[in-house]
């Protein structure tokens, strides 16, 4: 409201009715409205105080919210593990540079600050670092290099490093900063480099391995039929040299392997070797090599392995078998020049070891019989041309205690098919679980049947640990047939430990909750027997045969029986020799205190109704005579 209007107000207040103005009542209102305007300015004054008092503090928080952004900036830069530097894009004068950044260059930043590359670095390092900086800035394109060495600072040519150089425009669009990192990147690359390594090298020998063997086959045959040129393969394996693990142990064993190791790389003559796994190995030969100089080399070989291997005072006498593939004679592929070479392989061992085979077409009729019979035994489940076998085991008095079920073959062109040759075909193509369970049914259906409850033995593979679950299909057989539990062993090699320890360690104590008896099988052969003894609680040891063959030959074997029987009362474990055939033969066991046998002697492998008599049919106890 005007001034004017506002007096005219209180003029028309102050006038009565015959016009008169009261000059108390004009004098009070104009006071009155003095008092009001006095209070609304004191009110203005107050609120125009308190919104600068509001925007001081506002712009107080906000340098300081700036402020600890830009510390927590500081914190990061100066302490991010990777070296960060600025440099005025002008000249390239170092403006930034964090505690990474003085590691990597060696100085400290006081004498980097402020300073241009030339200052700094050698003139032809200087140079290169001109040059980028002026790149990056003229083109306004990052610089990224890769796995370069750094050339500069206290690590020296020693360092390898990833760096990244970028532009950075100021508000009008010219060129303001060049900022950088540099990770220094050396142990990274060194650890790709030796796990690189470790995938394509035996860990034992530090010889290439199969992976590293397959990729340099496939290059060579790539360059062979484009050169039209030939090469040869050897395939290779050591001869007894399980028995330097069951005699020396396994540490002696690895040295033993090492040693044999270098010494074919030292008679190879640069050829490529390769250790596959376990005591076999192979070799790639030159190209165009002749036959002789090939065969010359594998009798070297030969007689190079085959001489006594010393290791820390241990003496052994190992040997090697060799077999031999030519390309492009004996296959033009990688599948068919292995598979032929270890069909000469297999012949050489077969011949009695310590030999040099080449291929032969007569090897290759070979192979395909055995794939022919490995097609025949898918048949075989089906046309049931399969049969359960019983071997007896007595105590060493000749009280019959129980029997193993044995699988036969009974093929309807062949005959009876040797298990050792179509068990390992079962066991690589997996029909041994199938087999295996049929096995399995067959026993504990029978064994449930025999008036004397003795005990049934069946073997199981490590296939059948690896695939499948093999508990619940042992308890739902026990459960169909009514065989009770403790009459049940299962007997098992060093292999299914091989691998997956943990987990057939836990499958087998699950079934030895079962009430089902668990027996080491080939006991002796192996490489980790005395480990597997330790981890768990076997109630049986079975002697591998070729140590009870030999007892009456050669001593070693009586000692080693001796040792087993030994570790075995000390643990408190049944231990059955296997294949025993003679009088002396039990007798020598009875003297060692074995608890139970299995061979020739009490029985061969029958049909169970050659065994009636033992299983409490018509005869209710027999002793062998």
């Amino acid at each position: 409201m005007t001034m004017h209007r506002l007096l005219a107000r209180q003029l028309r207040q102050s006038t009565d009715e015959s016009g008169q103005v009261d000059m108390t009542r004009l004098v009070e209102l104009v006071s009155a409205a003095y008092e009001e305007s006095d209070r609304d300015r004191r009110r203005t004054d107050r609120a125009i105080k308190l919104m600068i008092e509001e925007l001081e503090q506002t712009h107080k928080r906000a340098e300081q919210d700036l402020l600890r952004a830009r510390e927590f900036l500081d914190s990061i830069i100066e302490n991010i593990p990777i070296a960060v530097f600025a440099k005025d894009a002008r000249d390239s004068r170092y403006i930034l540079l964090n505690r990474a950044g003085e590691e990597y260059y060696g100085m400290p930043r006081e004498e980097m600050l402020g300073k241009t590359p030339e200052q700094l670095f050698p003139d032809d390092i200087a140079r290169v670092v001109h040059e980028q900086d002026r790149r990056v800035v003229d083109s306004g394109t990052p610089m990224v290099l890769e796995g370069h060495l750094l050339e500069v600072g206290v690590h020296g040519h020693d360092r390898v490093v990833n760096s990244r150089k970028l532009l950075v425009r100021d508000g009008n669009g010219a060129p303001q900063y060049l900022v950088g990192v540099i990770e220094d990147v050396t142990e990274r690359i060194t650890n790709e480099a030796r796990i690189s390594h470790l995938a394509h090298h035996d860990a034992l020998t530090d010889l290439p391995n199969r992976s590293a063997f397959n990729e340099a086959l496939t290059e060579r045959l790539e360059h062979a039929q484009e050169a039209s040129t030939s090469f040869a393969v050897l395939s290779l394996d050591l001869d007894r040299f399980k028995d330097v693990n069951d005699v020396f142990g396994h540490p002696v064993g690895d040295m033993m392997m090492r040693a044999a190791a270098e010494r074919l790389v030292t008679e190879a003559d640069g050829a490529f070797v390769a250790r596959i796994g376990g005591d076999e190995f192979m070799i790639l030969m030159p190209d165009d090599i002749r036959r002789e100089d090939v065969l010359s080399l594998a009798e070297r070989l030969v007689e190079a392995i085959g001489t006594e291997l010393e290791v820390d005072d241990y003496l052994s006498h190992v040997g090697l078998s060799v077999g031999i593939a030519v390309y492009p004679d004996d296959g033009v592929d990688a599948a068919t020049l292995l598979a032929n070479a270890d069909s000469a392989l297999y012949r050489a061992k077969r011949e009695g070891r310590g030999r040099v085979c080449f291929f032969e077409t007569e090897m290759d009729r070979e192979l395909r019989d055995r794939r022919l019979l490995q097609h025949d035994l898918r048949q075989a489940m089906e046309q049931n041309q399969l049969l359960v076998y019983f071997q007896p085991q007595a105590r060493m008095d000749g009280e019959i205690i129980g029997f193993e079920a044995l699988v036969r073959w009974n093929h309807p062109t062949r005959g009876f098919v040797p298990p050792d040759q179509f068990i390992p075909l079962a066991e690589e193509n997996g029909l041994i679980i199938e087999i295996g369970e049929w096995v399995l049914r067959e026993a504990c259906r029978e064994a449930a049947s025999w008036p004397r409850p003795l005990q049934v033995a069946v073997n199981l593979s490590p296939v059948q640990f690896q695939a499948g679950d093999l508990e619940r299909s042992i308890h739902q057989i026990l459960l169909e047939t009514g065989l009770a539990p403790t009459r049940l062993e299962v007997e098992i090699t060093e292999g299914v430990l091989i691998g997956d320890f943990t987990r057939a360690l836990s499958l087998l104590r699950r079934l030895k909750a079962l009430g089902i008896r668990i027996a080491m099988d080939d006991f002796g052969t192996g490489y980790s027997s005395l480990s597997y003894l330790q981890s768990f609680p076997f109630d049986k040891i079975k002697i591998d045969r070729s140590f009870i063959l030999n007892l009456e030959a050669t001593p070693q074997s009586a000692e080693i029986v001796r040792a087993v029987l030994s570790l075995a009362h000390a643990l408190q474990i049944p231990v059955v020799a296997e294949g025993v055939e003679t009088e002396a033969q039990r007798a020598f066991l009875e003297g060692e205190a074995c608890e139970e046998m299995q061979g020739y002697l009490i029985g061969r492998p029958e049909p169970i109704e050659r065994y009636f008599d033992l299983i409490g049919i018509n005869v209710e106890r027999r002793r062998y005579a």
